[in-house]
């Protein structure tokens, strides 16, 4: 068996005025995904997803380019051999290293994918785990720079759904930043966790700032206060409070997870399947993490490919933390992309993967072909 070919659709839809979200990075206006379909010489057809990067065009075409180019014609149950010829001949060698390891992570998933289909196996048993619940929290692309209250609301609802954590986004200004989370706490109580992402958007000086009031407000984790290759700023601000760190969602492959862990400034670690380098890869950092007694809190991407597989992920590791459930107002690539919802809320806060082959997905091609590529930028 060999892959005969490799496809990559980058697919976008336009978010109505009504229910974007504005946080750290600007305010949604659309939502991009690069889908990759990998098809083999005796038929089977392998799906997976790329990050787009903020430009799906240019990772699509890295797709359909270089990754064709190394490994069609490669045996695609060697998941690791595929992998490793893309390190060695194009991110250790040529560069183009971010937006290689994001076209990789969706050729990984694919690959992964067809695995599953020739074994008859879902893909939490095929990595080595079972299906088990795993806990969850509210975020995707929601709990935004709102007034207090409308937030305090917001939040108050995703509880009563059964979530018993949400993820609030910050990097506003600290005194919005603490208005908006007291708000939360004095709203769901001091048993639901609460954690923040400040979108790379804090300074040194906002960090210890606004710490001592996240430490009082019993916060679970702040996550990205900054750019991911400022390991300088996490060392000198992972000193100025109680409240532990978390990264990972810009980290790219586990040589940049290894300094990373290593200066022992995280409390979490949030790779993306969709970005980190695939399932192979996450799998590896999965290890690095329990070695240093990290969770793995996977970041979750935009379509249900990445959220099924992130679920299936968490199910064969020994370190899962929490799964970040989508909760953004309007996703067709969460609701209509496949066949059933990639995952449904328990009344323990939990999610489980789904029964099946592979992910239990069955991906809508007609849907795909009807959200080409919309140019321009994302959030504004």
């Amino acid at each position: 068996m060999k892959i005969s070919s490799i496809q990559a659709h980058p697919i976008s839809f336009p978010v109505p005025e009504n229910k974007s979200v504005r946080l750290g990075i600007g305010r949604s206006v659309k939502r991009d995904a690069v889908l990759v379909r990998v098809q083999t010489d005796d038929g089977a057809v392998g799906w997976g997803e790329a990050h787009h990067g903020r430009c799906p065009g240019a990772i699509a075409r890295l797709i359909d380019t270089t990754m064709a180019e190394l490994v069609v014609g490669m045996d695609p149950m060697d998941v690791s051999g595929v992998w490793s010829k893309v390190y060695k001949m194009q991110i250790s060698s040529h560069g183009m290293g971010a937006a290689a390891a994001l076209a990789l992570s969706g050729l990984d998933l694919a690959l992964w994918d067809i695995r599953c289909q020739i074994a008859g196996l879902p893909l939490h048993t095929l990595i080595g785990g079972r299906k088990k619940p795993v806990r969850a929290y509210a975020g995707g692309i929601s709990l935004g720079w709102q007034a207090p209250q409308a937030l305090a609301e917001e939040a108050a609802g995703y509880v009563a759904q059964g979530y018993r954590a949400l993820k609030l986004r910050v990097g506003d200004n600290i005194e919005r930043d603490v208005a908006r989370v007291t708000a939360v706490r004095k709203a769901v109580g001091e048993h639901i966790d609460i954690l923040v992402d400040a979108n790379t958007n804090y300074t040194l000086e906002d960090v210890r700032r606004v710490l001592p009031h996240y430490d009082d407000l019993n916060v679970g984790w702040l996550e990205e206060p900054f750019p991911a290759h400022d390991l300088g700023l996490y060392k000198r601000a992972a000193q100025s409070g109680r409240t532990p760190l978390a990264a990972g969602e810009n980290h790219y492959t586990r040589y940049e997870f290894e300094p990373l862990l290593e200066a022992q400034v995280l409390g979490f670690v949030q790779p993306d399947l969709s970005k980190a380098g695939g399932v192979t890869e996450s799998l590896k950092i999965a290890a690095m993490a329990s070695c240093h007694g990290l969770g793995v809190n996977p970041h979750t991407s935009a379509t249900a490919i990445n959220m099924a597989t992130s679920i299936s992920f968490m199910c064969a590791i020994d370190n899962p933390g929490y799964f970040e459930a989508d909760l953004t107002a309007y996703n067709p690539f969460r609701d209509q992309l496949t066949n059933t919802l990639p995952y449904v809320l328990d009344a323990d806060g939990c999610v489980t993967a789904l029964d099946g082959i592979g992910i239990g997905l069955v991906i809508d091609e007609k849907f795909v072909a009807a959200h080409p590529l919309i140019d321009g930028p994302c959030y504004v």
